[in-house]
C-alpha cells in the first residue's frame, strides 16, 4: 500500500507500529496509527486525504507522554502566516508551519533521532 511506503523508507528508526484506523477507497484515505521509534519515542499519526481536502496531524512525543512536537492543521491559529498549518512545541508555544508531508515529518524524526 503506497501510503506505509515510509515504514519501509524510514526502518533505521521505526521499531514497531500499530494501525488503530485504516479507510481506503477510490480517492480517499484515513490512517490512524502509533509508530514507536528507536529513541523510545512515538509518532502517533492521523491523516484524512479526500481529492483537494487534506486533514492531518502528527504528534511526536516522549516515551513518558510528554510533547516533544505536533503539526497540524486544525484551524484555531488563524493569525499564522501559512494558516491553517501550525506546529506545537515543548514549551506549549505555537509556530508557523507548512503543508508538511509525513515523509518530511520522517526525515525530520530521522535527522533529531540519529
Amino acid at each position: 500500500m503506497a501510503i506505509f511506503k515510509w515504514l519501509t523508507d524510514y526502518d533505521e528508526i521505526i521499531t514497531s507500529y500499530i494501525i488503530h484506523d485504516l479507510l481506503e477507497s477510490e480517492g480517499m484515505h484515513y490512517v490512524h496509527m502509533e509508530v514507536h521509534l528507536s529513541d523510545s519515542s512515538r509518532l502517533f499519526i492521523r491523516e484524512f486525504r479526500q481529492s483537494s481536502r487534506r486533514k492531518y496531524a502528527f504528534h511526536w512525543q516522549k516515551n513518558t507522554g510528554e510533547l516533544i512536537l505536533r503539526w497540524d492543521n486544525a484551524p484555531h491559529f488563524p493569525g499564522l502566516p501559512n494558516f491553517p498549518h501550525h506546529k506545537h512545541l515543548a514549551d506549549s508555544s505555537v509556530e508557523d508551519s507548512y503543508d508538511i508531508s509525513l515523509d518530511d515529518v520522517f526525515r525530520y524524526l530521522v535527522s533529531r533521532i540519529r
